[in-house]
């Protein structure tokens, strides 16, 4: 996955968005917003002016969860908001 992070403990996907300005970054949050309404699948998200970072997380929150397919086509999708 272009530019992800795949972590063990807690297991998830993270990546940092990086923009140009805050008018970018606002219009990227609003296209995640859609995105995750559409789907109903709600990423950890954290920003600031020109930056997002974004955590997915497995929806099963015990020891042995795993990520699944799903999670990396949400992010694929995520990935293709830049376009």
């Amino acid at each position: 996955m272009d530019n992800w992070q795949q972590r063990k403990r807690p297991v998830r996907l993270e990546r940092r968005f990086e923009f140009d300005s805050y008018d970018s970054t606002r219009d990227f949050l609003d296209k995640l917003g859609e995105l995750s309404e559409t789907s109903k699948n709600f990423p950890d998200i954290s920003f600031g002016k020109t930056y997002v970072n974004i955590t997915l997380r497995p929806k099963n929150d015990c020891d042995e969860a795993e990520l699944t397919d799903k999670d990396y086509n949400f992010a694929s999708e995520i990935n293709g908001l830049l376009d």
